[in-house]
C-alpha cells in the first residue's frame, strides 16, 4: 500500500543540511533538423494544481513549440505523492515553493542547468536574489530564494546562496489577502482582524487547507492582539495549539459561514451573499467579479500571504524529451503565460515580457497602478472591471512590497495537521 504524504512534516533545518524528514508569444526557434523532425512524437506533461495547470497554457504551447504539452490537475497532497511514488506519470511539476522540500531531499527533480534558461537575467529578483524594489523581501516563511538553488548537479538539497543550477524555474506568484463584498460589509475593512470580528458572525469563511489555513488566521489573531508569534512562517507547538483553540471557539460560536475546500466552493459563497468576508485566491475574485457582482481583494495594513510557484524537471527526464521540457520552460516565461496569468490576477516571473504581451490598458491597470481606460477582461474575455477602475492594493511594486509572510511547509507540519483535524471536528 502507498503512503500518503499528507500528514508528514520536514523540518527546515535537516532539509537545508540535504537531508528529508518525509519521504501572441514569440514561438522558440532554431531547432536543429534532426530534433525538430521528431518534435511530434514528444509529449510533456504539466503536473499542477488547478490555478495555475491550465488548458489554455498547453493549447498555446504545442501550438508555438511543434511539440504536445498536456496538462494534469491534482491536489496539493496529490502533487507530492505523484512526486514521490509515481515521478514517471509526469514532466514538469509546477511546484509551489514549500512542496519543494519535499519534491528535492526525495530525489524527484533533477537539477536546471540555468545557463540554459535564456531569459534568466531577466527573471524577477523575488526568486533569483531575494530582493524586491532594492530591498530585501520577508524571510518568514519559505520565501523562493531561499529553495531555489542547488549546489550541484547531483546533489538532493539546497544552497544558501547563487549557484549554477536551481531546483524549478521561477513560475507564477502572488500576494494574498482577503475578499471582501464591499456593497455587503457594510463599514470599511481594513485589517485582517476582521476575519475574526464579531461584525462579521455567520458571514465569514476560512479556507481548509491546514498549511494555508493557518496563515490567514495567525495573521487574523496576531492583527487582533489576541496572541503574538515568534515567526509566523515556523510558530511553535504552543503557538498552534493557541491557534487552533481560538478556531474552534470561534467555530462553536457560529462565527464561520463555512470552511472552503475548493476553489468554487469559495466562489460560490461570495457570489450568494452567504459570505461577505473570508479568505480567497485572485482568480476566485475574478469569477465573482465575471457574474457583474462586486467583489474586493482588499489590501490590508498588515500586509499580504506571499505565496510563489516553480516548475521541476522531473529526475526521468533526459535526451529528446529533456531538452523538449527545457524548450517549455523557456517559451513559459516568455510572454504568453505572462499576459494570459495577468488577466487572473497573478503575475509572471519575467514581468518584462509579461507586460508586452498586454495592451497599454491591461499593463496600466495589472502592473502599474494605473486607473482602466477601458473594460478590463478576464482571460477568458467576460468583463471585470470598468475604465475608471484600478486594481486592488495598487501597482504590482507596490503590492510586493508589502508581502508579510509567506506559505510554508513548517517544521511542525505534523503536529498542524492534527490539531486541524480538531477544529474540523469541532
Amino acid at each position: 500500500m502507498k503512503k500518503t504524504l499528507l500528514n508528514r512534516s520536514v523540518s527546515r533545518r535537516s532539509v537545508l543540511k540535504g537531508g528529508a524528514a518525509i519521504a501572441g508569444a514569440t514561438a522558440v526557434t532554431g531547432f536543429p533538423m534532426v530534433w525538430a523532425q521528431n518534435l511530434k512524437d514528444v509529449t510533456i506533461n504539466h503536473t499542477g494544481m488547478s490555478y495555475s495547470t491550465l488548458p489554455d497554457i498547453a493549447k498555446q504551447a504545442s501550438a508555438d513549440l511543434g511539440f504536445k504539452v498536456e496538462m494534469s490537475v491534482v491536489d496539493h497532497p496529490g502533487l507530492l505523492n505523484r512526486l514521490v511514488q509515481d515521478p514517471t506519470s509526469l514532466d514538469v511539476a509546477d511546484l509551489e515553493i514549500w512542496q519543494s522540500k519535499v519534491a528535492v531531499p526525495q530525489g524527484a527533480l533533477q537539477a536546471v542547468e540555468i545557463s540554459k534558461i535564456k531569459n534568466w537575467g531577466d527573471l524577477t529578483p523575488l526568486y533569483t536574489e531575494g530582493t524586491f524594489a532594492g530591498k530585501e523581501v520577508s524571510r518568514q516563511g519559505d520565501s523562493p530564494f531561499e529553495f531555489i538553488y542547488r549546489e550541484a548537479a547531483d546533489s538532493n538539497g539546497f544552497a544558501s546562496g547563487k549557484t549554477d543550477f536551481a531546483n524549478f524555474v521561477p513560475g507564477v506568484y502572488n500576494a494574498d489577502t482577503l475578499g471582501i463584498r464591499p456593497d455587503l460589509v457594510g463599514r470599511e475593512v481594513t485589517t485582517w482582524a476582521d476575519l475574526i470580528s464579531p461584525d462579521f458572525k455567520g458571514k465569514t469563511a476560512i479556507q481548509n487547507i491546514p498549511t494555508n489555513g493557518i496563515m490567514d488566521a495567525m495573521m487574523a489573531c496576531e492583527a487582533a492582539g489576541l496572541l503574538s508569534y515568534g515567526d509566523k512562517g515556523n510558530p511553535t507547538q504552543d503557538e498552534l495549539s493557541a491557534t487552533i483553540a481560538k478556531l474552534i471557539e470561534l467555530k462553536k460560536g457560529g462565527h464561520f459561514r463555512a470552511l472552503w475546500n475548493t476553489f468554487d466552493e469559495s466562489v460560490n459563497l461570495m457570489a450568494s451573499g452567504e459570505v461577505v468576508i473570508q479568505s480567497m485566491w485572485s482568480p476566485a475574485v475574478t469569477a465573482v467579479q465575471t457574474q457583474g457582482i462586486k467583489c474586493t481583494y482588499q489590501p490590508l495594513k498588515e500586509g499580504y500571504r506571499g505565496w510563489g510557484n516553480g516548475l521541476g524537471l522531473l529526475a526521468h527526464l533526459d535526451g529528446l524529451k529533456r531538452d523538449a521540457a527545457y524548450e517549455y520552460l523557456n517559451w513559459y516565461n516568455s510572454g504568453w503565460v505572462g499576459g494570459f496569468i495577468a488577466k487572473q490576477g497573478y503575475y509572471s516571473a519575467n514581468p518584462k515580457t509579461a507586460m508586452a504581451a498586454l495592451t497599454e490598458n491591461e499593463r496600466g491597470f495589472f502592473y502599474e497602478g494605473k486607473a482602466a481606460t477601458a473594460d478590463i477582461t478576464s482571460p477568458t474575455g467576460e468583463k471585470t472591471n470598468s475604465a475608471g477602475d484600478v486594481r486592488d492594493g495598487g501597482s504590482y511594486e507596490e503590492r510586493f512590497s508589502k508581502v508579510a509572510v509567506w506559505n510554508n511547509l513548517m517544521d511542525e507540519a505534523e503536529f498542524l495537521y492534527a490539531k486541524w483535524n480538531e477544529f474540523n471536528a469541532a
